[in-house]
């Protein structure tokens, strides 16, 4: 039985629903405080970028403040902070290491809890790998977060069910604006999504009870020019309105992004591809090409930060997959992220499950095909199945004021 401290970290992009998987890590650990398993909780400001720093919050004051838990689980954005340090391997960079297991032993830490996406998996996988090289019994566990749903081995990734609220409902809001005229006009939505189109597929889903975009492109399809401004020109002639939804992360036959051209090439610390700019590039496209009156709305931060609308069935799984990582780490494991598996053929509902950390960092889960229409240009029904139950359930956090109550580390 590992008895020692604990550390926990948030890393990447934040979310409507990081701060609720915190919470859920603080009652997993709270648990095992009582069990004699963690005697105290760590929290690294800014993730591992803060922890070399040493800046580092007792957590432990927290653990049976259920107010103040419920009011994080509601808080958007990381409420630890931030970064996007990429570590190098231990053997171009063995000095960094050499810290990190100095500042582990020094407060004994023996639990490392890391809230991520892609990259912050892989630190969870190097560090996991750099303990067990040095005889440092620790146990290292990742924890799913990305608004992207892009990790491997999840059905889905916490934060992802809010975004997509947020994303289908004002889709669904702008589809109502729009069509009170009868001028011909075309409106073009850019979402977040690089690689994986998860987040503009979500958008379909006023389709449930209504009308959804016209047209929706993902960048798990080339695009065509000639294609999209036959489409939309097609959309022109059965209405006057038109509305499009479009991946920010969409690329030529080339493999170029559309919207590439913008940032002029510049690229974050792990190498990708800062991306904007993709609606202006389309905006500019239809005014040329079909000369009618268009405009680009760039969704742009509220799709991450919009707690207000976030999905009670994402906050639910955001703090049982935490809790579930702390499990992890008690029954003896390391190296590993913690997953949500949907087990219901009949309705909906899930249990909480883990996957080797190897097969995970790095990689990237894109929509399939069978999930896009043979056109390239909407999403199917087996698509809009997959997506509807995660955006169920709405939140009533606390106001103050007429503000919604956000907690502050």
């Amino acid at each position: 039985m590992l008895i020692g401290n604990a550390v926990v970290g948030q890393s990447g992009g934040p979310t409507a629903a990081i701060n609720a998987t915190l919470s859920g890590v603080i009652r997993g650990c709270a648990e095992a405080h009582r069990a004699g398993r963690i005697e105290t909780l760590y929290g690294m400001r800014n993730g591992i970028d803060g922890f070399l720093q040493e800046r580092l919050v007792d957590l432990g004051e927290r653990f049976f403040d259920e107010e103040w838990l419920s009011a994080l689980e509601n808080t958007p954005a990381a409420a630890l902070g931030s970064c996007r340090k990429k570590l190098k391997s231990h053997e171009v960079d063995g000095e960094t290491y050499a810290r990190m297991l100095e500042i582990f032993k020094r407060h004994n830490i023996r639990y490392f809890f890391y809230i991520g996406g892609n990259d912050s998996m892989d630190t969870v996988l190097k560090l996991s790998d750099y303990a067990a090289a040095h005889d440092y019994e620790m146990r290292v566990v990742g924890i799913p977060k990305t608004i992207d749903n892009d990790l491997v081995a999840t059905d889905h990734t916490p934060g992802f069910g809010s975004a997509a609220k947020f994303v289908a409902t004002t889709v669904k809001e702008m589809i109502a604006d729009v069509n009170v005229y009868t001028v011909k006009a075309v409106t073009i939505v850019e979402v977040m999504g690089r690689d994986a189109g998860w987040l503009t597929a979500a958008s379909a889903l006023p389709s449930l009870s209504g009308k959804g975009p016209d047209l929706i492109y993902l960048p798990e399809r080339i695009f065509d020019e000639d294609e999209f401004i036959s489409s939309v020109g097609a959309a022109l002639e059965k209405h006057p309105a038109v509305l499009v939804c479009v991946s920010e992360g969409i690329r030529f036959a080339s493999g170029e992004y559309v919207g590439a051209g913008s940032q002029s090439g510049a690229v974050d610390v792990f190498g990708h591809k800062y991306l904007s700019g993709t609606g202006k590039v389309l905006e500019s496209l239809v005014k040329e090409r079909i000369g009618c009156k268009v405009r680009s709305v760039e969704l742009s931060l509220p799709q991450r930060c919009a707690a207000h609308i976030a999905s009670l069935t994402d906050l639910r799984e955001s703090i049982g997959v935490g809790k579930a990582g702390v499990a992890l780490a008690l029954d003896g494991n390391t190296g590993v992220m913690a997953t949500i598996e949907r087990v219901s053929a009949d309705g909906y509902s899930v249990e909480f499950g883990m996957a080797d950390i190897k097969g995970i960092a790095n990689a990237i889960k894109t929509v399939p095909e069978s999930y896009i229409n043979e056109a390239g240009n909407g999403v199917t029904e087996e698509c809009l199945g997959y997506l509807a139950p995660l955006v169920i359930g709405e939140n009533s956090p606390r106001y103050d004021h007429g503000m919604p109550v956000h907690v502050v580390i």
